[in-house]
């Protein structure tokens, strides 16, 4: 029989670091937009598809951190 799942502090610490990093992140790239309005429609789209996805890159490792324990 499998020993009984005990929660850590990981997720829900890992969830308000989530939540918060993301609120910084989103601010920073708000603070942005009017540098970035001033550009081509084209390349704008292209700035905000990369802002917009570049936060996905170290969520992995995060998530495994808060699973486990380690960083990878």
């Amino acid at each position: 029989m499998k020993q009984d799942y005990q929660p850590t502090w990981r997720k829900p610490v890992g969830i308000l670091l989530l939540v918060a990093a993301l609120a910084i992140y989103a601010f920073g790239v708000a603070s942005l937009a009017g540098v970035i309005g001033g550009w081509h429609v084209l390349v704008q789209t292209l700035v905000y598809i990369v802002l917009g996805t570049v936060w996905l890159l170290p969520l992995r490792r995060f998530l495994i951190w808060m699973e486990t324990g380690r960083w990878g």
